[in-house]
C-alpha cells in the first residue's frame, strides 16, 4: 500500500493555503448566492411544509439550464440510471482500476477508505460514474484520493455530476473523455417533513451550514490545483438543473489535466 502516512494530511494543507484574490472573490460570491437561495427555498418550502416534494431525492441527470446561454445539453450518458441510483459501489478491477459507481450516499467514504486500506497498493486509477450525493462524503473521498496520489478518470458515456467532480478533483492526474458528462449545480440539503427550520434561528443555522460547506469546497479545490472559480457555475445553476462543463472549461479550470481522446 502506498505510504499515505508519510504524506502531509490534505486538511493540513487546506488550512495553510493562501487565499488569493480570485479565491476570496469566488468564496464570497458563492456565500452570498447560497444564502439567498437558502432563504428563498426555506420560505417557500416552510409554507408548504413539504421539503421532500420540492427536490428530487436522487437527481440522476437533470436537464441543462435553458435560461443560461453559456450552458448546453451535455454528452449522452450510457450508464444505466437504475445503477446510478444505487448506493456507491466500490469495485477493484483489472489494471489497478478502482471503480466508484452509483450515488455517493452517507457512509460512502467509509467503504472507499476500507477498500483502499485493504488493497490500495494495487490501485493506480479511480474511475468515476456517479450522479453525486453527499457533499461531506465526496470531499472526504476526494481528500483520500489526493493524499493517496491516485489518478482519477471519467470515461465516455459516464456521468460525474453534482458532488462527484470533487472526487475527480482529488486525482493526481485527472483524466476524462471529451464525451464524458461532467457537471455541477447548487448544493442542497434534504430534510423530512416536520423538520423544516422555523424562525430566524432555523434560517441562521441553515445559512451557517451552507457557508461552512462552501468554505470547505473552495479550500479543497484550491488545495488540489483546481481553480475554485469552477464552483461559480454550481452557484448559478438551480439544484434541479445541471451545468455541463465543456472540454475547454474543464481544461481552463484544471478539473481535467488530460483528455483520453
Amino acid at each position: 500500500m502506498k505510504a499515505m502516512a508519510e504524506r502531509r494530511s490534505v486538511f493540513q494543507r487546506l488550512a495553510a493555503i493562501d487565499d488569493g484574490r480570485l479565491v476570496a472573490v469566488a468564496f464570497f460570491v458563492l456565500l452570498a448566492g447560497t444564502v439567498a437561495v437558502l432563504y428563498l427555498d426555506w420560505r417557500e418550502l416552510a409554507a408548504a411544509n413539504a421539503i421532500e416534494a420540492a427536490l428530487p431525492d436522487m437527481p440522476i441527470l437533470p436537464a441543462f439550464d435553458p435560461a443560461n446561454p453559456s450552458s448546453a445539453p451535455g454528452p449522452a450518458v450510457t450508464a444505466d440510471p437504475d445503477t446510478l441510483r444505487q448506493p456507491l459501489r466500490v469495485e477493484l478491477g483489472s489494471g489497478g482500476v478502482l471503480s466508484l459507481t452509483g450515488t455517493i450516499d452517507p457512509g460512502s467514504f467509509a467503504r472507499v477508505e476500507a477498500e483502499l486500506a485493504a488493497r490500495g497498493e494495487y490501485v493506480k486509477r479511480i474511475a468515476l460514474n456517479s450522479p453525486g450525493g453527499s457533499v461531506d462524503d465526496a470531499v472526504r473521498i476526494g481528500a483520500l484520493i489526493e493524499v493517496g496520489g491516485y489518478d482519477t478518470s471519467v470515461a465516455a458515456g459516464a456521468l460525474c455530476a453534482s458532488s462527484c467532480p470533487l472526487l475527480l478533483a482529488g486525482g493526481k492526474e485527472r483524466l476524462a473523455s471529451r464525451a464524458a458528462a461532467i457537471g455541477v449545480h447548487q448544493i442542497y440539503a434534504m430534510a423530512n417533513a416536520g423538520e423544516v427550520p422555523t424562525g430566524l434561528a432555523g434560517i441562521g443555522n441553515a445559512m451557517s451550514g451552507a457557508q461552512k460547506t462552501t468554505a470547505v469546497i473552495t479550500r479543497f479545490l484550491g488545495a488540489t490545483g483546481v481553480d475554485p472559480a469552477v464552483w461559480l457555475h454550481a452557484l448559478e445553476t438551480p439544484p434541479d438543473r445541471l451545468y455541463y462543463l465543456s472540454p475547454a472549461e474543464l481544461q481552463k479550470y484544471r478539473l481535467v489535466t488530460r483528455f483520453t481522446d
